[in-house]
């Protein structure tokens, strides 16, 4: 495997220029200004598209570096806040905003991967992109290795699963770990009993997590999947 970067920023995204008439329209949000609370509505008026940067988007979940994350927070580079004007009273600005510092940023483009870690639910015969979970992609959601998971009903039977199965966790209490080992009475569980919350004890999770990662950085797939311009 080539060498790749330290600090790593999975986020999905893309340059398709479909989309980004989508930015043009200018919200209104009267509740920043009266006392009564109204709903939004769109301006008559405009915007221009940006000529000094590109603009990339993608879904709103995603997971940022520390480094980066300080980046856009301390103004270092004054792009971050110069987007973030830019992006004020716009619709979906939280999935431009991300994506399109990162590829335009020369410090921080190599380290994106095209891919959140997040398993969606999806399914042939549904008409729909994404749609609620079935339990019975339940085994395939795990060995994907995804770090995180959408499409979960409302009291959704797999979430007790991943409890149960995954997580070792019991009906009413929380995640066993270094947090809360558990309590001093015997039919309690209100983690009176303290360990160390800083010691990580990987299990299986993390070794399917590792091999999704590791393939991601394979031949170089990551490196041609970053901020293409279509």
């Amino acid at each position: 495997m080539s060498h790749f970067p330290k600090d790593l920023n999975f986020v999905n995204h893309t340059s398709y220029i479909g989309w980004k008439e989508r930015l043009k329209p200018v919200i209104v949000d009267p509740g920043l200004y009266l006392v009564e609370k109204t709903d939004m509505f769109f301006a008559s008026q405009k915007r221009e598209l940006p000529k000094a940067f590109k603009l990339f988007s993608g879904p709103s979940f995603s997971m940022l570096s520390r480094n980066f994350i300080e980046h856009c927070v301390l103004g270092t580079d004054n792009f971050p806040r110069t987007l973030l004007m830019y992006l004020s009273n716009t619709p979906d600005s939280l999935s431009n905003y991300f994506p399109t510092i990162l590829c335009n940023s020369s410090l921080f483009k190599k380290t994106i991967i095209n891919n959140n870690l997040l398993y969606v639910a999806s399914n042939e015969t549904v008409k729909e992109r994404y749609h609620r979970l079935d339990p019975k992609e339940f085994t395939e959601m795990v060995e994907t290795g995804s770090a995180f998971a959408s499409g979960f009903r409302s009291d959704d039977p797999v979430l007790d699963r991943i409890d149960h199965e995954l997580l070792g966790r019991k009906h009413g209490e929380v995640v066993p770990g270094g947090w809360c080992l558990g309590d001093s009475g015997k039919n309690s569980s209100s983690c009176s009993v303290w360990g160390d919350s800083g010691i990580l004890r990987p299990g299986s999770g993390s070794d399917r997590l590792e091999r999704r990662i590791v393939k991601l950085l394979s031949n170089d797939w990551f490196r041609s999947h970053q901020c293409i311009s279509e």
